[in-house]
């Protein structure tokens, strides 16, 4: 491990206990850095905000792609203080962040009332038999909102 990402996860690790402390959300925090420059931090604000998608990686990522101006973090490195669950995970990549380090794991996160691997468990099941139900119901409508972005000449691709 480099000095910087020592550096860095001892930040997002500072950041989850300093909030947590403070009553905004769980004991997690995170870090974006890039070229050895800290990007964002974030921390869980999920109990704060009343925002369920407010974990500390995703605040993270939604404030460094702001201070970027781009929706792309490449290059960038995602400091966590846990494993990062799979909506984090999946922001991650859809951020797509060069690499992720984190501290704790998500089994130690689990034994504290953190347990993710349900939602680890169904995200590879079929639509139909995952525990929430779904109802496919194709559109016209709905199918024509995309044929009109396939020939969109100036969409920008993510």
């Amino acid at each position: 491990m480099s000095e910087d990402d020592d550096r860095f996860l001892a930040r997002a690790v500072e950041l989850s206990r300093e909030r947590m402390e403070a009553n905004q959300g769980g004991p997690f925090g995170a870090v974006i850095a890039r070229d050895g420059h800290v990007l964002a931090e974030g921390w869980n604000m999920v109990t704060s905000s009343n925002d369920p998608t407010a974990h500390a990686e995703v605040t993270a990522i939604r404030r460094a792609c702001e201070a970027v101006g781009h929706f792309e973090l490449k290059g960038a490195t995602l400091y966590t203080s846990c494993e990062p669950c799979p909506m984090c995970l999946a922001s991650a990549y859809w951020a797509r962040v060069s690499r992720i380090v984190y501290a704790n794991t998500r089994d130690e996160a689990a034994a504290i009332g953190f347990d993710d691997a349900f939602i680890y468990d169904e995200v590879p099941k079929d639509p139909h038999a995952r525990s929430l139900p779904m109802e496919h119901r194709p559109r016209a409508d709905a199918t024509a909102a995309f044929s009109a972005w396939a020939v969109k000449p100036d969409k920008i691709l993510y």
